[in-house]
């Protein structure tokens, strides 16, 4: 089995940019992916008032966030006396070794993995390749993406780039499945093919959509019933789940449920929806005797002390951001090269690897305002994006802001451009005399002015200042 490669670098994201944009097959795939899951979407809620669920899911991921450090303790301590094991770790590589020692410790030589995005950020399939264990992906799309050795384009429909034509030369390829365009077909043999590694795996690890404090209740959304195969059949289960996942009640999952599969696929509901809270009993036939949770903060924390950029926790990840967003339906998921692409990607991957090495993620926006009018939990994404532009070029050491690399796309000459606009028009007399100059010597304004002029024509001085015709005009 090919394993998921490492991310590739984020820095590169014009050139990937410009190679998609000029490659008709991945703007095909995705502008049709994307044209049916606006319509699902719309269709979906049709009969519901929309903004009202919207303010309401707004407000419950606002009032766990506002209560997130005694909600994780409330979590802690039912999961505990349900006989679940918790977990914490800082970053993607403790959390890496907690799943890797917890299989060792079951002599665990295979893993069967459920959809969980959080798995992706600590590329957690790599870390337990390299320790000699096998982990493969159980969700359709992911196994599609860990067959092509790629990284999941989208974070509900990981392999939405591919059309059927490339999934069945792929699946023939590495699995001798006959090539076929009968979907039905492709998706029984994937179905078998999976089978039998669930029933010998080792250990199942999932994601949580939400983990509930009250209850001690860990919440998985699905489709495909690989979730429930996951997380029932092998000996032991690991839930896995970024700390702003948590909620403060079970009546709280309700209307973010009704919120989540409408966001993101167009569903009334998923196939299956699973409530886990602890391992399997004595009187019980089936389910693992030994479950374990996995808290990840892995920058949550730094992002959870900002006011402003705390909105950015209130993410269910429905994916609705990235299916309106005009730049990412023609660049496609991979472009940005990172674990999270799209309109949440460009303010979430910021936190997590710094804006020195995520700087062009913010400024990969029209600021059209499309995900914020759709995102089901009214997060305000272009106001982020705004506020981690500024970010990303202040350099005021004396004023440090809250973001890991702060003042990467500062450059040298823009700044003294800058403050030489600033020092003259804080002087009037200086203002007026440097653009009446300026208006005389137009005919030397350059063509160029870098990356304005890229796809813009350079605007003209006017051969008089504003000052001069008000005056001309008062005589």
């Amino acid at each position: 089995m090919t394993q998921t490669p490492h991310h590739t670098d984020v820095r590169e994201f014009h050139p990937r940019a410009r190679a998609a944009i000029a490659d008709p097959k991945i703007r095909k795939n995705f502008r049709k992916a994307m044209d049916g899951l606006i319509t699902k979407r719309k269709d979906a809620f049709e009969g519901w008032d929309l903004e009202a669920l919207r303010d309401l899911g707004a407000n419950i991921r606002l009032r766990a966030l506002a209560n997130l450090p005694d909600l994780l303790e409330q979590l802690e301590k039912k999961l505990s006396e349900n006989g679940v094991k918790v977990h914490w770790a800082i970053d993607g590589d403790e959390a890496c070794r907690i799943i890797r020692d917890i299989c060792v410790a079951r002599n665990a030589k295979t893993v069967i993995k459920g959809k969980s995005m959080v798995t992706e950020e600590m590329e957690l399939n790599h870390y337990l390749d390299d320790h000699d264990i096998e982990a493969l992906e159980s969700d359709l799309g992911e196994y599609i993406v860990q067959l092509a050795g790629e990284t999941p384009s989208h974070i509900i429909m990981p392999a939405i780039h591919k059309n059927t034509g490339e999934i069945s030369e792929l699946m023939h390829e590495k699995t001798g499945t006959d090539l076929s365009s009968d979907v039905e077909y492709l998706t029984a043999s994937a179905r078998h093919q999976l089978r039998e590694k669930f029933m010998n795996a080792d250990v199942g690890v999932s994601g949580v959509n939400f983990a509930v404090a009250e209850t001690g209740t860990l919440c998985l959304v699905e489709n495909e019933g690989n979730g429930r195969m996951t997380t029932t059949v092998p000996q032991c289960h690991i839930a896995v789940t970024g700390i702003e996942k948590v909620v403060g009640k079970l009546e709280d999952v309700a209307p973010l449920l009704a919120l989540l599969t409408r966001s993101a696929t167009g569903q009334h509901i998923t196939t299956y929806f699973n409530m886990i809270s602890g391992p399997r009993k004595p009187e019980e036939l089936d389910g693992p005797e030994e479950v374990h949770l996995v808290l990840v903060d892995n920058g949550r924390s730094s992002i959870y002390q900002d006011d402003e950029l705390l909105d950015t926790l209130r993410c269910i990840r429905c994916g609705a951001c990235m299916n309106h967003c005009p730049v990412y339906t023609r660049v496609g998921g991979h472009t940005y090269g990172t674990t999270y692409p799209g309109p949440i990607g460009k303010i979430l991957m910021p936190h997590l690897i710094g804006l020195d090495e995520g700087r062009h993620l913010p400024t990969a926006s029209s600021l059209c305002g499309a995900c914020g009018e759709v995102c089901p939990v009214k997060i305000p994404i272009p106001d982020l994006l705004v506020r981690l532009r500024q970010e990303s070029v202040d350099g005021d050491k004396l004023n440090p802001a809250k973001v890991r690399g702060h003042g990467a796309k500062r450059g040298t000459l823009e700044a003294m451009v800058w403050k030489g606009w600033s020092w003259m028009h804080a002087r009037p007399g200086v203002y007026r005399l440097g653009t009446k100059v300026a208006s005389r010597l137009r005919r030397l304004q350059p063509g160029n002015l870098g990356g304005w002029t890229r796809y813009r024509t350079a605007p003209k001085l006017a051969a008089r200042t504003l000052h001069e015709r008000m005056k001309e005009r008062s005589q």
